[in-house]
């Protein structure tokens, strides 16, 4: 073990002196001066104020998306300014009097909006930041970004804060003036140049603007690219920055399944945001309460594996990157879903919490985190769970311009009495440390890492490591990759997801003689390139051709698994687009399986290839569509999947999207039949942009359960809110009722 951790080491300082290059270049060649206003800015939408006549312009964006090779079509105009308390920013964005709006509902589909966005990058090490996006209609939404996100859908947009916006709409342009306070940044004091970006969502033209010049491969808040905010002087540390955000919650709830009498509930408890620096912030929660959370979008599950649901919990959400930024799938050894949450989503009692976040350095982001969970439920009760604390220390280092050297520790202790640690020894606690090195040239084009785990708890002392390394290449037309993993059996993550070492399985022939999960190490390669082709002319914006291959071996080499796919896409100028795959599989079944069949399908060698069509329709039009059909075989039996969806938008004040999904599985006669159905259906309505009301419906036949979740939002001032929320669950077989709750929730931002 410690060979190998001197040698990561090693190579990590290998890499540092082949990454100084930093990303002052760049920014020489776009700069944007911010001047201090002597007289107060009211944030309407109107830019009346002389700041504005004389402020810099930033100017000429360039088109980021279809292609990178041209300027925008449509011209946009930032200036920036500053007084003591507010950076402010105003926009002169060119167009017609027709936008796309999806909905009025802050943090939701932004990106398929016509909209305006600021990315703040305040202590300009290209590792971390903010994005602050508004559309015509005001709409706001804003997150956190970090270095490690590789796509769009990887942006939450669960981060909230106080900011103001203002636009206002004209024949040929429209204006958006926004204010963002310093208390609602983290930056350090004295620092005369930020990162700074803007982004132009251009929907009606199917197009992404920037003011900097982006390679169209990279994401257009990508943090290697942004231009240079100029101070004349720069902000100072603010003051006394803290945020109290009380809440009172109430309700009445009933569970048939399990016999239990309607009751009513109360609770109350508080967030609290406090700044230790101006760059580094304290998160406190006392008696947390998620109720007004949306629900997990359900899933049809045809794999022997678990399924990933991403965090929606806001506490967990702020800087989430230090904690969860490790590992790849199917590993991540921190998952803040294990915190409070049982393995079904079921809620366990958070009696409070702390988190302390963000930048040491210019150059070192730390995170520091406890939790304590209440017992659940008595023990020996089915859903009985012990109280629990969970502990987790992070740090990043930045090394050269973009590269990041990463170490972690994480504690689960389990509060036991001597039966329940005889019981299970294993129980007591879940500890796990790491090491992560990723490079990254200057450009983002070329990417290396390399990772070591360890994890530790009582009676175990081998097979307990995970490591990873691989690289690639991230061309404009060109990206090729390949990840190689392996874990040792006994490598536990209490506080993580792991979803291979366990697999679903019985003990023999029949359900009856037992389920349990079977735990195996494995190592593992996933390889893969791309090709891109972009017409300059025709109705396609690119042709995408795709080869992946993932190969899993056993501890002793033997084979275990292997999945081809190859896909072409296209994706084309009006925003629809098709796609071809074709997957050929080869799996070695250890244990008897369950499947949705009669009986569990036998150990042995299963050769089997599936192929898949998608096609989605225009999601500017007001009715969008996507539809795709999957065929082939499954083990040894067959598979035909239809999957669509159909959304219609009365814009702007209304979504309507309906789903559904059907696998018909067919298997040899003594393994039986069947069919799963997934419906679900979500309808979010806008009275204004302050209230709300979504009502989600959805029918799983796997899971033998109807869910209606109905929640009405009123944000009766900024960041504080009134929810109301029906829930209500039913046997899909048969529509006895097996729960149901309608509760309240009221929170009050509150700062100081």
């Amino acid at each position: 073990m410690l060979k190998k951790i001197l040698l990561l080491c090693y190579l990590f300082v290998l890499l540092k002196t082949q990454a100084q290059q930093d990303g002052s270049k760049f920014q020489e060649q776009y700069q944007l001066q911010i001047t201090k206003t002597s007289s107060a800015i009211k944030i309407d939408g109107v830019l009346d104020e002389s700041i504005w006549k004389t402020a810099e312009k930033a100017t000429n964006f360039w088109q980021k998306w279809p292609t990178d090779i041209i300027r925008a079509k449509r011209e946009t105009e930032v200036r920036a300014a500053y007084d003591d308390k507010y950076v402010y920013f105003a926009a002169i964005c060119r167009d017609t009097n027709s936008y796309i709006i999806q909905t009025l509902k802050r943090d939701t589909r932004y990106w398929e909006s016509d909209g305006f966005a600021v990315v703040l990058d305040p202590v300009n090490r290209r590792s971390n930041g903010f994005i602050f996006g508004v559309s015509p209609y005001n709409v706001q939404s804003e997150d956190l970004l970090s270095a490690s996100q590789f796509s769009s859908d990887e942006m939450s947009f669960s981060w909230d804060n106080k900011w103001l916006s203002a636009t206002s709409r004209h024949e040929t342009y429209w204006v958006v003036e926004i204010a963002i306070p310093f208390k609602t940044l983290r930056f350090e004091a004295g620092n005369k140049q930020w990162g700074i970006n803007f982004i132009r969502s251009d929907s009606k033209n199917n197009a992404y603007n920037t003011w900097t010049h982006i390679p169209v491969q990279f994401l257009g808040y990508d943090f290697g690219y942004t231009g240079a905010l100029k101070w004349d002087v720069p902000p100072a540390k603010q003051g006394t920055n803290a945020s109290i955000i009380p809440y009172v919650t109430g309700g009445v709830e009933t569970d048939t399944e399990n016999n239990t009498k309607t009751t009513g509930r109360y609770n109350a408890g508080l967030d609290a945001k406090l700044s230790v620096t101006s760059s580094l912030n304290l998160d406190v929660t006392i008696n947390p309460d998620f109720s007004q959370i949306e629900v997990d979008r359900q899933v049809t599950n045809l794999t022997r594996f678990n399924i990933f649901f991403p965090e929606r919990r806001t506490f967990f959400l702020e800087n989430d990157d230090i904690f969860s930024g490790y590992g790849a799938p199917p590993f991540k050894p921190f998952y803040s879903r294990t915190i409070g949450l049982d393995a079904n989503g079921q809620r366990i009692p958070i009696i409070g919490g702390l988190r302390l976040s963000g930048n040491l350095t210019k150059d070192l982001r730390i995170g520091v985190m406890n939790m304590q969970t209440n017992s659940r439920g008595k023990y020996g009760d089915a859903n009985y769970q012990a109280a629990q604390n969970y502990s987790a220390v992070t740090a990043n280092q930045r090394v050269g311009s973009r590269s990041l050297l990463k170490g972690y520790f994480l504690n689960r202790q389990g509060f036991l009495d001597d039966k329940e640690i005889k019981q299970n020894p294993k129980s007591q606690y879940g500890r796990n440390t790491g090491v992560e090195f990723n490079y990254y040239n200057s450009s983002g084009t070329i990417n290396g890492w390399a990772g070591l785990h360890l994890s530790m708890k009582p009676t175990v002392t081998n097979q307990n490591t995970f490591f990873e390394f691989g690289g690639g290449y991230f061309g404009k037309n060109l990206s090729i990759l390949t990840d190689i993993a392996g874990i040792g059996e006994n490598y536990y993550a209490d506080m993580g997801f792991v979803n291979r070492v366990e697999s679903f399985a019985t003990k023999g022939k029949t359900y009856a003689s037992g389920d349990t999960l079977f735990r195996k190490g494995y190592y593992q390669n996933y390889s893969s390139l791309d090709y891109t082709i972009r017409p300059k002319r025709g109705p396609i914006n690119q042709h995408r051709l795709s080869v992946d291959n993932f190969i899993v071996l056993l501890p002793d080499g033997t084979f275990n698994e292997r999945m081809n796919s190859f896909v072409y896409r296209a994706a084309f100028k009006n925003t629809s687009y098709f796609s071809l795959k074709f997957e050929p599989q080869v799996t070695n079944l250890l244990y008897y399986t369950p499947l949705p069949s009669l009986k569990p399908l036998e150990p042995g060698r299963y050769a089997y290839t599936q192929g898949q069509v998608t096609f989605a329709s225009d999601s500017r039009k007001k009715l969008a569509f996507e539809v795709s059909y999957r065929k082939g075989g499954i083990y040894n039996g067959k598979l035909d999947q239809f999957n669509g969806n159909v959304t219609f938008r009365a814009q702007p004040w209304g979504s309507f999207n309906v789903g559904y999904e059907q696998n018909n599985l067919v298997f040899p006669a003594e393994y039986g039949n069947e069919t799963l159905n997934l419906f679900n259906s979500k309808a979010e309505i806008s009275f204004s942009n302050s209230l709300f009301w979504t009502t989600f419906l959805q029918y799983n036949t796997q899971k033998n359960n109807f869910n209606i979740n109905s929640r009405l939002q009123w944000r009766y001032k900024p960041m504080s809110d009134f929810f109301l929320v029906y829930t209500d669950n039913y046997f899909a077989n048969s529509f006895l009722n097996k729960n149901r709750a309608i509760v309240f929730k009221w929170n009050y931002w509150l700062t100081v």
